[in-house]
């Protein structure tokens, strides 16, 4: 028994699954999960000593790579005062002012411990400042495992064969519309379904936990015309996408302007953090200045507020998003050649450093036509690259991040183990 196999024997007897969070379990592709013992750069270090390269990057914060030189140091400077007050600290104020400064839709912020803190607040907010009861999502989108939310959501839920969870309540259900995504038609029947009782609509711009799969031309405007007309709160959530494919997230790309956002990932340089932000008119309904009440103990944490800023500094200095979406087009046409030349269909999504591989003769819009794909085949791509020594997100369902330390010889030799994966299936 390796070192991976014994830690994951000791903790299938202490956790769930033997995980902390489900898609880690493998499930999905089969095997048992490796243990990280540290991360550098684009590398994985395994409990075994092997040196993987990473396209999971914590699933989105490291844009910079792992254990970046400038955020360990702004982590060890925070830390020589203190780990957490429980009280206001300067960090806050500096992440505020960044957070507004790269969205221009964001005119408050409140700061909170993760994307599930942000997503939930963000839906009990819209329906606080409206005073209506329905939330619309669409199929596919996850926004963390808040009750409201976890009904027909992709990431772990899909993975798992669980669209719905245990434990949430018809009731609770009711109150949440789903419709597809990239379905103009089907979000204008919902609203028409359920006049003036639409509380917000949330939805991730470019869902990122279904794989990638990016908005349709035009989708975006249709959704925040719908919102306008219907007196409803458009939430982009954006914790996967903001400040990984443009300093302003996808509401930059497509110059769609929403009314609240919820961010997460790159905010915090890979330590726990989230927050929600928008027009100054709903914020403010937020305690202690209005009746929503939202709170936590290590909100605006200052390790991972100092983490998060020396994240957003370095964005600002480096604007690597041409870069990276370079990378990505790399990769994407090194996997479309590979199965082309193998006879293999395939579609690759892919906008600046964020992609998918779905084996699947058709585009994949929504889901359905993700779930469509084969998901088996995708399992032994995955094992493939993993013998070659690259990693992928362990699910079908999952998208792949790049940084900017896969420059260079990472992404020479992940193309390579792309081409020879896909050659052997």
């Amino acid at each position: 028994m390796n070192p991976s196999e014994n830690l994951f024997a000791r903790a299938l007897k202490l956790m769930p699954g033997g995980v902390n969070s489900p898609v880690r379990a493998f499930r999905s592709v089969g095997g048992t999960p490796f243990f990280v013992v540290s991360a550098h750069g684009a590398m994985l270090v395994t409990a075994e000593g092997r040196e993987l390269i990473d396209f999971v990057c914590t699933w989105g914060p490291a844009i910079h790579g792992h254990n970046h030189p400038r955020i360990r140091e702004a982590i060890g400077k925070a830390l020589e005062n203190g780990t957490s007050f429980g009280t206001p600290n300067p960090y806050e104020v500096e992440m505020a002012e960044l957070i507004t400064q790269f969205f221009p839709s964001i005119e408050k912020v409140r700061l909170c411990n993760s994307g599930t803190e942000a997503t939930m607040s963000a839906v009990r907010l819209a329906r606080g400042f409206t005073g209506r009861p329905k939330i619309i999502k669409c199929a596919g989108c996850y926004h963390g495992h808040s009750d409201s939310l976890l009904i027909k959501a992709g990431s772990g839920a899909l993975t798992h064969g669980h669209p719905d969870s245990a434990g949430i309540p018809e009731s609770f259900a009711r109150e949440t519309v789903v419709v597809p995504f990239n379905d103009t038609a089907a979000m204008e029947a919902a609203f028409a379904a359920n006049p003036g009782q639409v509380a917000g609509l949330i939805v991730e711009p470019y869902i990122g936990n279904t794989g990638f799969i990016p908005a349709l031309p035009g989708y975006l405007k249709s959704l925040r015309e719908l919102c306008t007309r219907n007196g409803a709160v458009l939430i982009f959530d954006e914790v996967m996408t903001g400040f990984r494919l443009a300093r302003g997230g996808v509401q930059e790309l497509e110059g769609i302007r929403p009314d609240l956002t919820t961010l997460g990932k790159i905010i915090g340089g890979g330590l726990p953090v989230g927050a929600f932000g928008g027009r100054a008119g709903i914020m403010d309904k937020v305690a202690p200045l209005g009746p929503v009440y939202q709170a936590g103990t290590l909100s605006g944490n200052p390790l991972a507020m100092a983490a998060g800023i020396a994240s957003l500094r370095l964005l600002e200095e480096l604007n690597p998003y041409a870069r990276l979406d370079q990378l990505g087009a790399r990769i994407r046409d090194a996997v479309r050649a590979a199965a082309a030349a193998k006879g293999l269909p395939v579609q690759v999504p892919q906008v600046g450093s964020m992609f998918s591989v779905f084996f699947s003769g058709k585009p994949v819009r929504d889901l359905d036509s993700a779930m469509a794909s084969d998901a088996k085949l995708y399992g032994r791509f995955f094992h493939s690259c993993l013998d070659r020594g690259v990693y992928l997100a362990p699910s079908a369902y999952e998208t792949a991040f790049l940084s900017t330390a896969h420059e260079g010889p990472a992404i020479d030799r992940a193309c390579e183990v792309f081409t020879q994966a896909i050659a052997g299936l």
